[in-house]
């Protein structure tokens, strides 16, 4: 089952899901609101190569906003910081925003019970857009869990408050 908002409210006052910061006014029928932080990434390697760390540049997004181009992936993050040991976070881009040709994340939108962090967003775009810091760019809803289940634990993600490129290549470390 999925959360309402109502009931997201009343966890975090519970203390069974943390967002931090908390604004009531970002509360939906069945998700939260989370925001865009003032920064995003960019690969500068011409060829993404998997085994390897890659290198990346930072980019500051003025108040006035940042025009995104087709053809890049930017990597931007919440500015909000969520974690439970209860419920399993799933991240969807905002209808408002899908229909601005901006997606939010490639394939990363399934979280796992126990992350405590920022989340990464892969953004691309269908035509050229301007975003801006602090933008309500996707919501955040929970699903219930049933059965035993092991909280999430990994050294490559867990309770990062910055933008995290891939840490794919540490797969491969030991192999």
């Amino acid at each position: 089952m999925i959360l309402s908002g109502m009931e997201i409210e009343r966890q975090v006052m519970d203390g069974r899901i943390s967002i931090t910061p908390f604004e009531r006014r970002l509360v939906n029928p069945n998700s939260y609101n989370l925001r865009l932080h003032d920064e995003l990434v960019t690969y500068t390697d011409d060829v993404l190569d998997m085994k390897k760390p890659l290198g990346t540049e930072r980019t500051l997004i003025p108040p006035e906003g940042l025009v995104l181009r087709p053809g890049t992936l930017y990597l931007g993050r919440t500015f909000e910081h969520t974690s439970t040991d209860y419920f399993v976070p799933m991240l969807e881009g905002r209808s408002s925003i899908g229909r601005l040709g901006l997606y939010i994340h490639v394939t990363a939108g399934f979280g796992d019970v126990g992350f405590s962090g920022c989340w990464t967003l892969e953004i691309q775009c269908v035509q050229p857009v301007r975003v801006y810091p602090m933008v309500e760019i996707c919501q955040i809803y929970y699903h219930t869990i049933k059965g035993d289940f092991k909280k999430y634990s990994s050294v490559k993600y867990q309770g990062n408050s910055d933008i995290q490129p891939s840490l794919s290549y540490m797969d491969f470390e030991g192999a």
